[in-house]
């Protein structure tokens, strides 16, 4: 499984140092956040370096969306009438313009627009019927990702997912990117179902031949490797690790403006502000905490190297690039050679984080709202889901899911 890198505030030079550290990689570009001439920038930055390819997210997800730089490039349609929008000539137009957009940024495939659901019905599935339909004349020939986004009601409701997954084998897209909104504006999720019907949906979607990217994932979502998913997408702030579908309106309360930082330690999947460090240290337990050396990217090695860790100064710039760094080595050892084997990584991932959360706590380390500890039971009854659910068939045709 492979980690993509979601665009997101302020991340043109993260993608490029982390692309060329990494000899190449993803990411996957915001027309909210760039503007006509930076993504046209960014994307020849990235395809300079060896191996870096760039998908375009159009981001239709609210058509009647405000967002002034959202709104402001040339595909998006200046009326939206969801009666007959999808009907002719203004679906085409959309289209037409989208291609333009991709060919000049040289995208590797087409994101195709997809509108959030708030419920999974009739209209809503015609609307997706509809748009891969007509991407068929303008795309020839190219490599397309339909969209499915999902409301966190929608994605927790078992019959509309399974409603979902009958409807998509007739749409016979090339893939699927699929983005889903957190119940309750959850960072980590809490709720097992949420989290049990999206891998489901990406299990039933590979099943069907699809390629399955996940959109505005955190670290939580490298359970997906279980549903054999291609890609995570991950980014720096948190409103790009979930999917808060009020970001792409004009009042939406950026997150820059709540600045803090935050030292991911991958070993326990969970996030402390440095002065927890500290206590760690004082502690005894902070050598516990240090990354792995197949994960340690170099960027956080100094909070390890002796002296109190808020004196040598971790910058917010450090930390967002060794998330990153640690979430992609995470992803792509996170599948296997057999489904067995993947899901037994991922349990064995979440034992030895609760091992180690067990022991920060008890010394006070704490990692407040981003403490994996009430996720650690969430993801394993996922997992017990998918295998009653999915189990025996992933095992069998796991090799030939291609």
């Amino acid at each position: 499984m492979e980690l993509y890198l979601q665009f997101g505030y302020g991340m043109m030079e993260h993608c490029r140092h982390l692309l060329e550290s990494w000899d190449g990689g993803t990411a996957i570009l915001s027309p909210r956040d760039l503007s006509d001439g930076q993504l046209r920038k960014i994307s020849s930055t990235i395809h300079d370096i060896e191996g870096g390819r760039v998908l375009l997210d159009p981001q239709f997800y609210l058509p009647h969306a405000d967002h002034e730089r959202l709104c402001s490039h040339d595909y998006w349609p200046a009326d939206f009438e969801s009666g007959t929008f999808f009907q002719g000539a203004a679906l085409r137009t959309l289209l037409t313009k989208l291609k333009v957009l991709n060919d000049a940024l040289d995208a590797d495939a087409i994101i195709l627009p997809g509108l959030l659901a708030s419920e999974i019905g009739d209209a809503w599935l015609e609307t997706q019927r509809a748009m891969i339909e007509a991407s068929r004349e303008t795309f020839k020939g190219q490599s397309v990702l339909a969209t499915i986004a999902l409301s966190a009601d929608a994605t927790k409701n078992l019959e509309q997912v399974a409603t979902l997954l009958e409807a998509a084998p007739g749409w016979k897209a090339d893939g699927y990117y699929v983005v889903c909104e957190h119940p309750n504006g959850d960072y980590l999720v809490k709720d097992p179902n949420w989290i049990a019907n999206v891998l489901d949906l990406a299990a039933g979607l590979r099943l069907a031949g699809a390629q399955v990217v996940l959109g505005y994932c955190n670290h939580q979502m490298l359970a997906a490797s279980v549903s054999k998913v291609n890609a995570i997408c991950s980014g720096t702030w948190m409103n790009v690790r979930s999917f808060p579908p009020d970001k792409f309106r004009s009042a939406y309360d950026e997150e820059i403006k709540q600045r803090a930082t935050w030292y991911y330690c991958p070993q326990a999947l969970s996030e402390y502000k440095v002065p927890f460090l500290d206590i760690a240290q004082r502690q005894g337990v902070l050598q516990r905490m240090a990354p792995p050396e197949h994960l340690d990217g170099g960027y956080a090695s100094h909070l390890f190297s002796g002296p109190q860790p808020t004196t040598v100064g971790f910058t917010e710039q450090a930390a967002f690039r060794h998330y990153l760094h640690c979430l992609r080595a995470q992803a792509q050892a996170a599948s296997a050679a057999t489904y067995d084997e993947t899901r037994a990584n991922h349990e064995a991932l979440l034992d030895g984080a609760e091992t180690l959360l067990s022991t920060l706590v008890t010394a006070g380390v704490r990692g407040q709202q981003r403490d994996f500890t009430e996720s650690l039971d969430v993801n394993r009854a996922a997992l017990a889901v998918l295998d009653s659910t999915r189990g025996p068939i992933m095992r069998r045709r796991w090799g030939g899911i291609e």
